[in-house]
């Protein structure tokens, strides 16, 4: 009896999944700019005239969608739908604008862009972990194009994993940012990848650093949070970070101490953690709340899927998940293109449930 009431318990909050009228929807706007030059948006260093250079020449595979890293998380957003909607229009889009893009040629011009010398620090970590995420999504997808994919991206994988092991160790604090160089949030998308990947180096790497940075961090305050143009919560991606690193009992615990302002009591809502409102949304700075929204949501739901069954925070933070994700899906319209590049990728994260296993 206990086991059937916890079952039915978990599906009444388990959220909604996305169909494939939902997918096309949101994978639209990904299907429109990963080959679209312009606007962009270039994090470039220079070294010379020679350097001055139109996007499509310099990162030849990953130009479109205003920058590097929505470029990549775009091509990543394009094979989740198409593994996850095998035989559909949706899919044959998809693995079309993959084709175009992942060519032994293109990569070969990425890599070039990436070993110039002064690019060392190019697209760390956020972008890094990004590729990760999309050459694990080929490393998860059954298919003879994805293995090729995966085989022709090989050498940009290997050179983002050999970056962020050379990085990490030089590393003496965490970055608690709420935009790209946070790096609970990115340690999180390259742990996920070393596990499948089976890179036991790196795995114990990012966990190591991981309780070096965090496990002695309590009292997080989400009072100050959110910053006016975060994307991603510090507070919640470090516990979403650490239930991927700590034991189940042990993680429940640290969450105790690092976010004791969770409500405990039966029947709260999600009225503790309010949404990011953004009043501007062709300001892409300002647009990067719609992004938190999204990240929130999937974060609260990974924190939910490692506590127990009868832990009496799980109400409130489901609530908050809910919540976020009614908010964040409905900024989701591909209207303005400062947020129309990237957002899709966070609403397909979030509603095919990416980070939870």
């Amino acid at each position: 009896m206990l086991i059937a009431l916890l079952i039915a318990l978990q599906a009444a909050t388990a959220p909604t999944r996305m169909d494939v009228t939902e997918a096309e929807r949101l994978a639209a706007p990904a299907l429109a700019c990963v080959h679209q030059e312009y606007p962009n948006k270039l994090a470039h260093t220079l070294a010379s005239d020679a350097d001055a250079r139109a996007p499509r020449e310099l990162t030849p595979v990953f130009y479109g969608c205003f920058d590097w890293h929505s470029s990549v998380h775009g091509h990543w957003l394009l094979a989740r739908v198409a593994r996850l909607y095998p035989g559909t229009p949706l899919a044959a889009s998809a693995e079309a604008a993959l084709a175009k893009s992942f060519t032994r040629q293109g990569v070969a011009g990425e890599m070039a862009y990436l070993q110039a010398p002064g690019r060392q620090e190019f697209e760390r970590p956020y972008g890094l972990a990004w590729l990760l995420q999309l050459t694990l999504e080929l490393r998860e997808w059954d298919s003879p194009q994805a293995r090729e994919w995966r085989t022709v991206l090989a050498p940009m994988e290997a050179e983002a994993v050999a970056r962020v092991m050379t990085w990490l160790p030089k590393l003496t604090r965490p970055i608690r940012t709420g935009e790209h160089s946070q790096t609970a949030f990115a340690f999180g998308l390259a742990l996920d990848w070393a596990r499948v990947a089976g890179h036991a180096a790196f795995e114990r790497l990012l966990v190591e650093r991981s309780r070096a940075f965090y496990l002695a961090d309590t009292a997080c305050p989400m009072t100050y949070e959110p910053s006016g143009q975060d994307f991603v919560s510090p507070c919640l991606a470090e516990a979403d970070l650490m239930r991927r690193v700590l034991p189940a009992a042990e993680f429940s615990a640290w969450l105790t101490s690092f976010l004791p302002q969770v409500p405990t009591r039966t029947g709260a809502d999600g009225t503790w953690l309010e949404p990011g409102v953004v009043l501007d949304k062709t300001d892409g700075k300002l647009a990067h709340l719609d992004g938190l929204n999204l990240s929130r949501a999937w974060m609260l739901e990974g924190i939910v899927s490692a506590l127990p069954a009868d832990d009496r925070r799980r109400g409130a933070l489901t609530a908050a998940a809910s919540r976020h994700r009614e908010v964040g899906l409905a900024a989701v319209t591909g209207a303005h293109y400062a947020g129309g590049h990237w957002l899709g990728t966070f609403a397909v994260y979030l509603t095919s449930r990416r980070g939870v296993r």
